[in-house]
């Protein structure tokens, strides 16, 4: 998915990132000045997969206990370790997409892998709510 952001991304204040299961190298990174963060991620089942949820997080509501877990991706650990580090979480958005499992693999289900021409739109949609500009077609 994140190829298909970056051939439609031009500007040069975004920065595409996939970080896995860094949590702590995301907490680092987000000590900088960052206007916002645009997370792209399983969310679990809830009887509909490939089904996307486009929402911006409540950082307020946010577990604030902070979880040092290198490999660990859970966005409210990410965002207590960045607090205990002293920084504070920018604007979020979470473009998610509902699997029907969320065990190790290396494919995607067919509802999720046909979801991703709409995850794609919905990170646009979100980058041009924050004034991002998008359009491929402006590319030199």
């Amino acid at each position: 998915m994140l190829r298909h952001v970056l051939a439609r991304q031009r500007d040069d204040d975004v920065h595409a990132v996939d970080y896995g299961i860094r949590g702590l190298h995301l907490a680092y990174d987000l000590l900088e000045d960052w206007r916002a963060l645009v997370l792209v991620d399983a969310l679990p089942d809830r009887g509909a997969p490939g089904t996307l949820h486009v929402f911006e997080a409540d950082h307020e509501s946010l577990s604030t206990t902070a979880g040092f877990e290198s490999h660990s991706m859970d966005p409210s650990a990410v965002f207590a370790t960045l607090t205990a580090l002293g920084g504070a979480p920018p604007r979020t958005f979470v473009v998610g997409c509902e699997v029907r499992s969320v065990e190790e693999g290396m494919t995607l289900s067919p509802p999720v892998a046909a979801a991703v021409p709409g995850a794609v739109a919905a990170v646009t949609d979100v980058l041009a709510r924050l004034g991002v500009s998008n359009d491929a077609s402006a590319r030199s």
